[in-house]
Parts: C-alpha cells; sequence; structure tokens
C-alpha cells in the first residue's frame, strides 16, 4: 500500500506515507535482484514470512515524483520462452494485507539496474486496495499509483489492485519485485502464474550436459548442466554422482564424497556442479553418471524436473603435470633485499618453510636467507627474505633444496619440486649521480660544463637542464644569454640501479648600468646623482658632459656654469665587474638660461618664428598651472594647465583682432612651495 494524505485545505497529494516500515537493509536470499528466485510457470510460490527490509527506492510513472521503495520484498527471476502476455496473482493469506509489485525487463542488464533506470519498467501497482492484486485482461492500464486519501485513513477502494497484463518477449529476463508495505502484521501469501499466454516455463528436460577434470586432473570434477537446476536438489556428501572407468585404469577408483553447486551462496539455481574426491583419481576414460542420492533424488530443475537416473557425461582423467618448474624470478631489481620466485602453477604455502631453508643463496656478496613466505594471491610466488641488501655485482645462485620441514616446495597438485633445480640471476652495483660542473663567465655569453665521471656498470645518463631534456651521455654544454640561477639535474641507470641529482649553479656576472639624475637645472642648481646599477661592480666612471668625471659609486652634487643661453649635457655611467665587463648608462640633463616666470606684454603671431604666441615663459617649477586669456568684451578666449601648450591669438581657428588682452596666471612655485596668482595685460600686434 502506497499512501498520499490529501489535505482539505490544499487539495493535493503529498509524498506516499512510510509507517512501520523497516530501514534495514535486506540480507535475506531472495530480497534482492542478485538472489532473486527462479520461477516455474506452472508452480505455486508461498511465502509465510516476509522479513522487513529495504534496499531502495524504485522508479516509476506516477506524478508528483513519488518515490517508491521496495520495502519488505521478495524478487523473482523468470524467462519468456514463447511471447504473449503475462498473467499472474497474489492472494494474500490475509485479506487485511496490501502488497505491491513490479516487474522489470532486465535482458543485457545490471539487475540492480532496476533502481535507477525507469526503462526497464514493464508495468506495476501500488494501489492501496488489499487483498488480491496482479494482472487481469479487463484492467484499465498497465500502471497503477498508489490511492491517496485524507489524514488517517486506512482504506482504499482504488485505484484497481489489478493492472493490465504486460507483453513479453521471447528470450527476455524480467524480474518481479512483491512488496509488502509494513514491516508488522503481515501473514505471508501465495503467488501463481495463470491467465496469460507467454510460456515462461523451460521444457527442455534437465541433463547433465559434459564434465571437465580439475586444474590437477585427479581429485575433482566439474559437471556443466544444459539448464539451471535448484542448489536444494544436490546431495553435499557428492551420493548423486556415480564414476564408473569405461577402459582400463591402473589403481582404485574413488568414490565422490563432496558436491557443491556454483553460485549456490548466492542463489537458488545453479548451472554447474563441482565434485570432490577423497584422493586422486587413476588417469583414463571415465563415465560420470546420475543417481539418487542420499537425499532421494537426482538433480531438479526450477520447476522440479529431475535429471534421468543413469544420465551421463563422458570425462577423461589426464596423466597428472609434472610439477612445477624452478626456474623463474621476479625482475631483480637494485640493491635487492627479497627474491621473488614464479611458478606457472600456484603451490602449497604450507610447504614454503619459514626460515627460508627451502632455498640457498650463493654469490659474491656474501648475503644470506633469512625467511620465506606465499607471496601475494593466487598464490603462484614464493617470497625469499635476504640478510642484507645485494650490493655487488655479479652472478648468483638461487637453489632449491630440501628444507628444515622435510621437503622442497610441494604444488597444487600434491606434487614435491625436486631438490636441486637451480635459478641464476645477475645484479648490478649501486651506483651515485655524481654531477660535476665548470662554469665559463663571459660578457654577453656564459658557458657551463657537466660531467659525471660514469663507473660501476652506468651506461645510461639523462641530463635536464632548467626543466628542459637536454640530452644523454656523460657530458654536457649549456650556452646562456640570460643570467642567473640556472637548476640541472642527471639521472644515471646501469641496468639494475639508478640515482639522480641536482644542482642549483648561479651565473652572477648579470650587469647593468642604471642611474637617476636632474633632468632639469635653473641657474645655481646643482645636479644630483644616484646610482641603481646592478651586478657585482668593482668600478664606477661618471662622465657629466661637461668635461668633468668622478669614479665614486654617488658622485657628489654637481653644478654647472650659468649660461646666457640653454644647453644640454649628455651624463653617463659606465661600470665594470670582475671578469672585465662593461656596462654604460646615459641621461640628458638640460640646463635652461632663465627660469624666471613671466607673461610677455605684447605677441604677434604672424608665423615668422619671433614672439608668435602668447604664454608663461621659463615655468619650469610652476605646478598646479592654470594660464587664462580674456578679451575685451571679458569674454574667455584661450585657457591652459600646461605652460607649454601656448595662444597662437585665434579662436576656433579664427583669428581674433588686435587689441589689449587680460590675461590671469596662477601657480605653485615647486621650490618654495609659495602660491602664486598674477593678473596682467599683453596687445596682440599683427
Amino acid at each position: 500500500m502506497r499512501l498520499f494524505w490529501l489535505t482539505a485545505v490544499l487539495w493535493m497529494a503529498s509524498v506516499p506515507v512510510r509507517a512501520q516500515q523497516s530501514t534495514a537493509a535486506c540480507t535475506t536470499l531472495g530480497q534482492t535482484p542478485l538472489t532473486a528466485f527462479p520461477v516455474c510457470g506452472s508452480s505455486v510460490f508461498s511465502q509465510q514470512s516476509v522479513p522487513g527490509c529495504v534496499n531502495g527506492s524504485i522508479p516509476n510513472h506516477c506524478s508528483g515524483g513519488a518515490a517508491y521503495q521496495d520495502a519488505n520484498p521478495f524478487w523473482y527471476k523468470f524467462t519468456c520462452f514463447r511471447s504473449g502476455t503475462l498473467g499472474f496473482t497474489i492472494v494474500p493469506d490475509s485479506s487485511f494485507d496490501d502488497y505491491d509489485w513490479e516487474i522489470f525487463d532486465v535482458t543485457g542488464q545490471s539487475v540492480n539496474a532496476v533502481y535507477t533506470n525507469a526503462n526497464l519498467i514493464v508495468c506495476y501497482n501500488w494501489s492501496g486496495v488489499t487483498g488480491n492484486t496482479g494482472t487481469a485482461a479487463g484492467a484499465p492500464s498497465p500502471y497503477q499509483c498508489a490511492s491517496t486519501g485524507a489524514p488517517g485513513q486506512t482504506v482504499f477502494t482504488s485505484p484497481t489492485p489489478f493492472s493490465t497484463m504486460p507483453a513479453l518477449v521471447t528470450g527476455h529476463q524480467y524480474l518481479l519485485m512483491i512488496s509488502h508495505y509494513t514491516t508488522s502484521d503481515q501473514y505471508g501469501y501465495h503467488l501463481s502464474f495463470s491467465g496469460g499466454t507467454a510460456v515462461i516455463t523451460d521444457t527442455t528436460p534437465p541433463r547433465l550436459l559434459q564434465a571437465i577434470p580439475g586444474d590437477c586432473g585427479s581429485t575433482t570434477i566439474k559437471i556443466g548442466l544444459n539448464k539451471r537446476m535448484l542448489c536444494t536438489s544436490l546431495a553435499p556428501d557428492g551420493s548423486d554422482f556415480v564414476l564408473t572407468p569405461t577402459g582400463p585404469v591402473t589403481g582404485t577408483v574413488p568414490a565422490a564424497t563432496a558436491a557443491a553447486g556454483d553460485y549456490c551462496l548466492s542463489g537458488f539455481d545453479m548451472d554447474s556442479v563441482t565434485v570432490s574426491f577423497p584422493g586422486p583419481i587413476p588417469p583414463g576414460n571415465y563415465l560420470i553418471s546420475m543417481t539418487n542420492g542420499t537425499d532421494g533424488n537426482t538433480l531438479l530443475d526450477d520447476c522440479s524436473n529431475a535429471v534421468p537416473n543413469g544420465d551421463s557425461a563422458t570425462v577423461v582423467i589426464p596423466t597428472p603435470p609434472p610439477p612445477a618448474p624452478f626456474d623463474s624470478l621476479s625482475p631483480v631489481g637494485c640493491a635487492p633485499q627479497t627474491l621473488t620466485v614464479v611458478f606457472d602453477k600456484n603451490i602449497d604455502c604450507g610447504s614454503v618453510a619459514a626460515d627460508g631453508s627451502d632455498f640457498r643463496l650463493t654469490g659474491p656478496g656474501g648475503v644470506t636467507i633469512t625467511g620465506a613466505s606465499c607471496g601475494a594471491a593466487p598464490g603462484n610466488t614464493a617470497v625469499i627474505q635476504l640478510s642484507a641488501p645485494i650490493y655487488q655485482a655479479g652472478t648468483y645462485q638461487l637453489q632449491l633444496v630440501t628444507g628444515n620441514d622435510g621437503n622442497t616446495i610441494i604444488d597444487a597438485c600434491a606434487q614435491q619440486l625436486p631438490a636441486g633445480q637451480v635459478i641464476n640471476f645477475q645484479t648490478g652495483d649501486t651506483i651515485h649521480a655524481q654531477l660535476d660542473y665548470q662554469v665559463h663567465l663571459g660578457c654577453k655569453v656564459d658557458t657551463i660544463d657537466f660531467s659525471n665521471p660514469g663507473g660501476h656498470g652506468i651506461d645510461s645518463w639523462i641530463w635536464t637542464i632548467d626543466s628542459a631534456y637536454a640530452g644523454g651521455g656523460p657530458n654536457a654544454e649549456e650556452i646562456y644569454r640570460v643570467f642567473g640561477t640556472k637548476t640541472a639535474k642527471l639521472t644515471v641507470s646501469n641496468g639494475f640501479c639508478s640515482d639522480s641529482a641536482t644542482v642549483t649553479v648561479p651565473l652572477s656576472n648579470v650587469l647593468k648600468a642604471i642611474f637617476e639624475a636632474t633632468n632639469l637645472l635653473c641657474p645655481n642648481d646643482k645636479a644630483y646623482f644616484s646610482d641603481s646599477s646592478v651586478g657585482a661592480i668593482v668600478s664606477y666612471e661618471w662622465l657629466f658632459g661637461d668635461g668633468t668625471t668622478s669614479s665614486l659609486a654617488v658622485p657628489p652634487p654637481k653644478q654647472y656654469p650659468d649660461l646666457p643661453q640653454d644647453k644640454n649635457y649628455l651624463a653617463q655611467l659606465i661600470v665594470s665587474n670582475g671578469p672585465g665587463c662593461f656596462d654604460t648608462a646615459s641621461q640628458i640633463i638640460r640646463a635652461v638660461a632663465n627660469c624666471y616666470i613671466a607673461v610677455p606684454s605684447a605677441f604677434t603671431p604672424n608665423g615668422d618664428g619671433i614672439n608668435d604666441y602668447l604664454y608663461p615663459l621659463n615655468a619650469y617649477k610652476a605646478a598646479n598651472l592654470e594660464f587664462r586669456v580674456y578679451n575685451r568684451y571679458g569674454q574667455l578666449v584661450f585657457q591652459t594647465t600646461d605652460w607649454l601648450i601656448r595662444w597662437d591669438g585665434s579662436v576656433g581657428g579664427q583669428p581674433q583682432a588686435v587689441g589689449t588682452y587680460v590675461w590671469t596666471l596662477r601657480y605653485l612655485n615647486t621650490e618654495t612651495g609659495e602660491k602664486v596668482s598674477q593678473k596682467g595685460t599683453s596687445v596682440l600686434i599683427r
């Protein structure tokens, strides 16, 4: 039953109620899709008790996206052997119980996809009406959603608990989930399939299909079945099977003592059986036959049809394979402290002497064996512990001997490996990535020669310089035109061991002349010079442009002579470093003849190059300058904040009339900090 409350105020369905549902995960066989009951279409399934649990939410096509869970479920699996419609009925043992159900087509899909893939849905019925449910020919829809009602309502009359019979497809596999809504107060149900036209019963008579000897060919036989058969029909003591030779054999043929069905630990049916025998089966040709076991029957298929007494399969028991050879080691690395022996079949881990006495090691290193154990699964290796790492290169010999446990190694077929077998192997010296270098400094180009002395069998060199591959070989040369800190890495190998080293090399002969100087000088001003040069500087030479020099790093203030007209001086700084490299920086210093700020009383904008503009002269030390010009009507005809932007006597490209013009000038004297405000007149003359 899936309940939706219908409120009197909003008149809309809420999510389904989950009263008394369990939140425990399902673990009982048959309660998950993976362990579903196999269905025989002619059988009636009776579930007297439904354990409380839940696996997850089941997709559906109901409006509102309601999440329906497979609460307290049992799952059933079946295959369609002839297309048609599916009819089935669930009859509760109590008419007050409500069972819900949903069918999925899982052909070619993981069975757990039923929780996520809505495309697998075939049909369902989640009605809250109690009593019988299932499929019926006259049902209105293949999909019936949960019942809705007022809060507290527990009895429902709609929707119908029967859905339309779905159409099944030959060869497709299906899952049926049956869910009891509440955990408590349930009495079980009976499930039967009838009324439809599809065939979901495999009518193939059950038979033994084939028989294959076990890995060692002596103590087990695996029997393939032509269809899935019930695990409960197999006698665990192996009494369902009789092994009979069909030709001459040497020795006694043992009787089966155990049998186990594949997948029976996680399901109800099987498609193969492994029969075990107490000892080796003599080589030869045999029939393994079906007989009634101590459980009173042969194997039964899902519909309880029996494999006929005497049904058989042929099996050839081969001559036992030879013991596993002692001939292979895992690759031996650098300075190994363990050796791993690899066998071509699994070994009996109990036969490996823990003190390592099954093995003897000889060679130039003087290393001994201190222990041994089985390696990781699947159990075809033995790991040997050594007293110390093998550092010395040479040829070593590992020999298999009889250990203190009285045997060598025994393989999984109970065969002891012959003593005296030998594995020869090579090891290499440990090595050191010695990285030597020599620096050759130049003024424009530096060169670094890198080298490694080799030795100890080193035959591989990889140079990485400033993160870029720089070749192989014992030597490498790198040329630099950009100086600074450089990094080199060397990786060496002798085929067994490898090592790497990294060095950082400073190229400290960077040289760059940089200085700052006063770039404008008024009469009586002094020029100041400051050095910002880069590099390991050993000498300075200042050339001031007037014939005077200085060799100080910070020369004293320099006063240039007053001149009747402006003049530019070329000041230079020449620096040198230890390797004898030089660099030069230059700067123009402008000495002006006059720094007195004044506005001409007249100007003649006639283009002759003499007094063509009106502007504040020599405003070198003026900041925040504002210069404005007005005509005789008080109209502003020109303004600027840059004293080098001058008025040419026109407005908008139109020459202005000759006459007297008023100007105003405001600025901050950068030398004294004084704010200056002036006003005057100038005559425009043409």
